[in-house]
């Protein structure tokens, strides 16, 4: 080989490879079975068939087409007549609740009623001595007035309890026997309350000494009543509370000489 050719074979253009770049490689298109819809031509049918009534030749071609090549629309289900009678009955309640509350208010707010009031119109003191400094006897009687203010409405008092004491401590109770009032009517019942043997606090006997001497005696009646009241066919029941406080003169003619009671349910 001559220098010339040994040089030529040295030269750049011999000295380093040529890079090509690479060209990728085309992808292949999916190919479908022969003789089938494609996936997505499946979905437009079943579309299609969902929006479009079920005539006669759609009903002779799915017929004759095979399974799987064509999508049967669903129907709509029919609400069933049970939850429908269900559903009116219920609308009905309500309307006659909300009718019937309507009604009794509308009644309440044209009566206006009122609650009785209790009260004492007399009273009288015969005994009271100390068995021992801590046991107390006594004799009380006063008259009870139980008075109907309503124009429209009759009451019925069918629990009565009335409780005496002194200076916060229960001497004596009595229970009374149920009765009707009607309208406007006033009713006094006399109350016998005997206290026997009953015991006081050290400091109660001692104030109820004190007061015999000064011929000021305190006493607190509180009575407990349930009401009935009746408004035609409808009736309801409360439970109402007298309070009284009367200062009586030392027996054995003890007497009232004042008093005051509110009445409050």
């Amino acid at each position: 080989m001559s220098s010339s050719e040994s040089l030529s074979f040295f030269s750049p253009e011999y000295s380093t490879p040529k890079m090509f770049p690479l060209t990728p490689s085309p992808t292949p298109a999916p190919t479908h079975k022969c003789g089938g819809p494609s996936p997505m031509s499946q979905i437009i049918m079943a579309k299609q068939a969902l929006n479009q009534p079920l005539t006669p030749e759609m009903s002779h071609e799915i017929k004759n087409k095979p399974i799987g090549q064509y999508v049967v629309p669903r129907q709509r289900r029919r609400t069933n007549p049970a939850v429908w009678c269900a559903a009116i009955l219920c609308m009905m309640f309500c309307l006659l609740l909300i009718l019937f509350g309507i009604g009794t208010l509308v009644i309440f707010l044209s009566i206006k009623p009122r609650n009785p009031v209790f009260d004492i119109s007399n009273a009288s003191l015969s005994v009271i001595y100390l068995d021992s400094p801590k046991y107390m006897n006594g004799d009380f009687t006063f008259i009870a007035n139980f008075t109907n203010p309503n124009k429209k409405l009759d009451v019925r008092f069918e629990h009565l309890v009335i409780e005496l004491f002194f200076s916060d401590s229960l001497i004596a109770t009595q229970v009374l026997q149920p009765f009707s009032q009607r309208q406007r009517e006033t009713r006094l019942v006399q109350v016998h309350m005997i206290s026997s043997l009953v015991y006081l606090p050290p400091i109660s006997a001692f104030k109820l000494q004190k007061q015999v001497l000064s011929n000021r005696v305190v006493y607190n009646i509180r009575g407990t009543f349930k009401v009935r009241v009746n408004i035609g066919l409808i009736h309801y029941s409360y439970w109402l509370h007298g309070r009284c406080q009367l200062e009586m003169t030392s027996p054995p003619t003890g007497a009232l000489i004042t008093h005051s009671c509110r009445t409050k349910r």
